[in-house]
């Protein structure tokens, strides 16, 4: 295997593949500037063939499995060590599928996740980063008090009975992106 690029942060990885067309993009899905998710619909976009192999310290259901979806290749656990990965790797090269079996766990065990309208994940976003409802209301261009009616919504759908829970209930279950500030 040659290593065709290296990239500090989510931007460079998407600039590097797109120079380079790699086989195979080895990517850390907690990288600055860009998620894990904005990455992997870029890379799709700009060199569709390159194989996609994510590792991860994240065990959040909702991000493991949207990745899947996105069509990545491989979901590694950063726990799992590096044998399983170097053994995999010319799987997926191959254009096969692995998820490793803590990760494949942490999908098993999962709770399915609630079914949130467009509106309520917008809402839940900006919750967490930490808007009150004024503000979510002058945002969204809607009354505080429908935004009040989405956040009760929400809670109710993800069984909490506070804020804090709302929140860490969002980010442990993958229900919004973890960045580094949120807008």
């Amino acid at each position: 295997i040659d290593v065709a690029g290296e990239a500090a942060n989510g931007l460079e990885a998407i600039e590097q593949v797109r120079l380079h067309r790699p086989d195979l993009l080895l990517l850390d899905i907690s990288m600055p500037l860009a998620s894990g998710a904005e990455i992997v619909l870029d890379i799709r976009r700009w060199s569709p063939d390159t194989k996609i192999a994510v590792i991860t310290a994240v065990v959040s259901p909702g991000l493991l499995a949207g990745l899947i979806e996105s069509g990545v290749h491989g979901l590694f656990s950063k726990a799992g060590g590096n044998d399983e990965l170097f053994a995999k790797l010319p799987l997926i090269l191959r254009g096969g599928h692995h998820v490793s079996e803590l990760l494949m766990g942490v999908l098993r065990d999962a709770a399915p996740a609630p079914d949130l309208t467009p509106r309520e994940r917008q809402t839940l976003t900006m919750i967490v980063a930490g808007r009150t409802n004024a503000e979510i209301a002058g945002l969204l261009g809607l009354s505080p008090k429908t935004v009040d009616k989405h956040r009760t919504s929400l809670m109710a759908k993800l069984g909490v009975h506070s804020v804090v829970e709302l929140m860490s209930r969002a980010l442990r279950d993958g229900l919004i992106e973890q960045q580094d500030g949120f807008n």
